[in-house]
């Protein structure tokens, strides 16, 4: 808490997502969620690019957790229509295809990671442009 002290721009950052995230549905969650993972995958590609392993591990790290602890944690387990079910394996694959981009030093695997986060994002902004999710009258998977 205290190193933002001394980082008044980190400080202000904190703050902006904080408030983004109290402000935000759940809707706008889950695509703050994609737009983290995404960031990290780009971390881990510069990081990748220069060489610097430490920082290209943490890059990925994060992306996996955002993925898993995020993105899968928040899928609804009263789908009947197998989607929640779907999204599960997909976003495992994604976990299984980061550990080996970093293992292998793969910038493919992470292109590859990147397109589908980007992909899905894609939809579920669609999803949260319709009117009946937005007043709250629609649940999403």
């Amino acid at each position: 808490m205290f190193s933002s002290m001394h980082n008044p721009s980190s400080a202000y950052t904190q703050v902006g997502v904080e408030t983004g995230v109290t402000a935000a549905n759940p809707h706008k969650l889950i695509l703050m969620l994609f737009d983290g993972a995404l960031m990290a995958l780009g971390t881990a590609t510069h990081a990748m690019q220069q060489n610097l392993i430490a920082e290209k591990g943490q890059a990925i790290s994060k992306a996996i957790d955002i993925i898993i602890n995020g993105l899968k944690v928040s899928l609804s387990s009263d789908d009947t229509s197998g989607l929640s079910e779907k999204l599960a394996a997909l976003y495992d694959y994604m976990a299984d295809r980061l550990l080996s981009a970093n293992l292998k030093n793969d910038k493919k695997i992470i292109e590859e990671v990147s397109g589908l986060l980007r992909e899905l994002r894609g939809a579920w902004e669609e999803i949260a442009r319709d009117p009946a999710v937005v007043s709250g009258s629609r649940r999403a998977a």
